[in-house]
């Protein structure tokens, strides 16, 4: 059983919430004030006999005077505070940080799960345990959200932004998820549950965690080591993702406030500047119980709330251990969306409600790789090191299944990588790849400079380590490096370019700071270093303005370099060493080589068409084609320039032409204006390309790939 809070304190905001002071609970208590003050002050607590009729002047029950885990219901009740219009009159058109996101599920996962992963509780040793909750709501199970959300006190408010603010894209977005929960009489909640998490701990106003979620912007409290966010802007997503503007919030503590930990309620709402009957409002508005304490009692504060609140609010958690669960009301994703008109072309006779189980199924599928994407090495532990985290996604129709829960297995989703990091928790790396499942290991020097020194100066070497293993399919992009430090969620992808052709596909991961391992060199100070690399994103290390002001202008030269030593090490474990006079060398030398004739061909006297012989060919992180083609030259006093020229293959009419966006010089060749030039002398020439995904007509997972070499300028 939850422990209750102090009486002293508990009565005294008790009574600020019912209006009554300490002298009129006296007087209807037939006590003297001094009796009720020695209670507020915690010199002495009231005799059982006094209890029931304590309950009695505060309106409540015996149970919840003796328990006290939660407010009465008496005086003040929850409602909606907007914040009042600027003086100035001053206007915004939204929340600003929540435009530095999309509105997009799988943003959302990887913002929120970092989150989690940054609020571990670290002294049990356990994962945290994030749970995704698609559920959409139509019918009475709508009209009774709706009711519980106070929503007739919200509606005048959205129908002035509907008035004031449809030229601006908050108001666009808010007046469109009105619209689409009225006319098509569905609305898509969508919850995260953290368990093992620290929770909104701290008071309403003041500096803590509390604070800076609910009411503060870009204000980060991380500071835990190998923690992911820093810029204060991932739970802007939360917003972004809701067509309503509308959060609700239920955080059980992992630190106790006000004497309590379970069913810390509130809501926040963001709406751009708007006017309703001549009163003007900033914009954000909170969901709560007005504060005793301001002005007029109009701020509004979390609540203590019963466990009857949090069910009609979609709020319910499983069990009392610390953590936080945000829902999202009105939750929209456009790529959702998309994928489930794509998903439908060839169907016929859909209905609304149709639609609506489409929409969600594939938000649910969107969600599950998100996560298996960007946390699998989270998710993987082996040896003594145990996973950070574990995820689940499930989905529900009026509280009917749709989804059954899928809890993310990074074996499954990241066969190859998640069996490379075990391997290094394992201690069962090699130091070359010779067999089938093998892991093979590198260390990379990351120097690091001195913070606030002069460009150049080092501070030390921190070495990296560098995993190697044989690709699967269901790994996707092959020869790619995944790379991420202490909180082992993926900061960056990048793709292997410059390899042989023919060589086996591969995955690597890099791991550095506190990743790397508790005895590397130097770990703290890269994780500080790289943190201060990454954009708000966190998906890829740069130069950043944080990096320049802490070291230098050129600080982030040193990630180019060890992006260059990683490069190289991964090169040379993927090939393998040439073994003269071997069956497997014999073997290949038959498929490979070009069997000479017993008459030299006639070399030509003018020009020569030269030939495409091999092509690579994938599909990039931004759904680009990227490809790598080699060329024979023939022998002739004189090459033609050729023009690559990319195509889609289609089963009739004229191939759909792709646009570069990068087209560079491997070997044997130049590069001038999309022109290949070819050396002269030169055998064979490699060329590697990337396609502009804006030029593509359709999904580029849904085509075929045709690569032409034209005389000329290629037209």
């Amino acid at each position: 059983m939850e422990v209750g809070e102090e009486f002293g304190p508990w009565l005294s905001r008790q009574l600020k919430i019912a209006g009554k002071t300490q002298a009129e609970l006296a007087d209807e208590l037939g006590l003297t004030r001094a009796a009720v003050s020695a209670w507020i002050t915690k010199r002495s607590v009231p005799r059982p006999t006094v209890m029931g009729e304590i309950a009695k002047a505060l309106g409540t029950d015996l149970g919840t005077v003796h328990t006290r885990t939660t407010d009465t219901q008496a005086g003040l009740p929850v409602t909606w505070y907007h914040r009042p219009g600027y003086q100035d009159g001053g206007r915004d058109g939204g929340n600003a940080a929540a435009f530095a996101f999309d509105a997009d599920v799988q943003v959302l996962a990887r913002e929120t799960c970092q989150n989690s992963l940054d609020e571990r509780l670290v002294e049990n040793g356990r994962p945290v345990r994030v749970r995704y909750t698609i559920h959409e709501l139509t019918g009475e199970k709508l009209e009774a959200f709706r009711a519980a959300l106070l929503w007739d006190e919200l509606q005048p408010h959205y129908s002035a932004v509907s008035e004031s603010a449809a030229d601006q894209k908050v108001g666009r977005v808010v007046d469109a998820g009105v619209r689409d929960m009225f006319e098509k009489g569905r609305l898509v909640l969508l919850r995260i549950d953290d368990y093992n998490a620290s929770g909104l701990t701290g008071d309403d106003y003041g500096d803590g965690k509390f604070a800076a979620v609910v009411r503060r912007q870009l204000e980060s409290l991380k500071s835990g080591r190998g923690a992911g966010g820093s810029y204060g802007l991932g739970k802007a997503t939360l917003w972004a993702t809701s067509a309503l503007g509308m959060v609700l919030i239920n955080s059980t503590l992992s630190v106790p406030h006000e004497g309590r930990t379970e069913r810390r309620v509130i809501g926040r709402l963001e709406l751009p500047w708007r006017s309703v009957d001549g009163t003007p409002y900033a914009g954000p508005a909170w969901l709560g119980r007005p504060d005793p304490e301001t002005h007029n009692a109009e701020v509004v504060r979390s609540w203590w709330a019963d466990e009857e609140t949090v069910k009609r609010l979609h709020l319910t958690r499983d069990n009392d251990e610390p953590g936080t669960s945000f829902l999202i009301v009105g939750a929209h994703d456009v790529a959702s969306l998309e994928q489930g008109a794509t998903d439908s072309d060839d169907e016929e006779g859909n209905t609304s409600d149709g639609d609506g189980i489409r929409d969600i199924r594939v938000m649910h599928r969107r969600l599950v790789e998100a996560l298996s994407r960007d946390f699998w090495a989270a998710m993987t532990g082996g040896g003594s090191r145990l996973p950070l985290l574990e995820t689940s996604v499930r989905t529900y129709r009026n509280d009917e299944v749709v989804v059954e829960e899928e809890t993310v297995d990074p074996t499954d989703t990241q066969p190859s990588r998640s069996r490379a990091l075990r391997a290094f928790y394992e201690g069962t790396t090699v130091d070359r790849l010779t067999e089938a499942g093998q892991v093979a290991l590198r260390t990379v020097p990351l120097r690091l400079p001195l913070s606030g020194g002069r460009p150049g100066s080092t501070l030390g070497t921190h070495q990296g380590v560098l995993l190697v293993t044989e690709a699967e399919d269901k790994d996707g992009v092959p020869n790619q490096v995944h790379s991420l430090r202490g909180n082992r969620m993926t900061i960056k992808k990048s793709t292997v370019h410059g390899l042989r052709l023919g060589v086996t596909q591969f995955q690597a991961v890099l791991l550095v700071g506190h990743a790397a391992g508790e005895s590397a060199s130097f770990a703290g100070e890269a994780e500080e270093f790289l943190r201060a690399a990454e954009p708000p994103e966190h998906d890829r290390w740069g130069q950043t303005e944080e990096l320049t002001l802490r070291w230098s202008h050129s600080a982030h030269n040193r990630i180019s370099r060890l992006t260059t030593e990683v490069n190289a090490a991964v090169k040379e474990l993927v090939v393998r060493p040439k073994r003269p006079g071997s069956e497997e060398s014999s073997k290949l030398r038959k498929k490979l080589t070009v069997q000479r004739k017993t008459a030299a061909p006639k070399r030509s006297s003018g020009p020569t068409v030269p030939e495409l012989v091999e092509l690579d060919a994938e599909i990039g992180e931004s759904k680009e084609w990227r490809i790598t083609a080699e060329v024979k030259l023939p022998r002739a006093d004189e090459l033609p320039a050729m023009t690559p020229v990319v195509l889609l293959d289609v089963r009739s009419g004229s191939r759909p032409r792709l646009d570069w966006a990068e087209l560079v010089a491997v070997e044997g060749c130049q590069v001038e204006g999309g022109v290949l030039h070819f050396e002269q002398g030169a055998r064979k020439a490699v060329f590697r390309g990337a396609t502009d995904p804006t030029s593509h007509p359709v999904r580029t997972e849904l085509t075929r790939l045709a690569l032409e070499l034209r005389a000329g300028s290629g037209e």
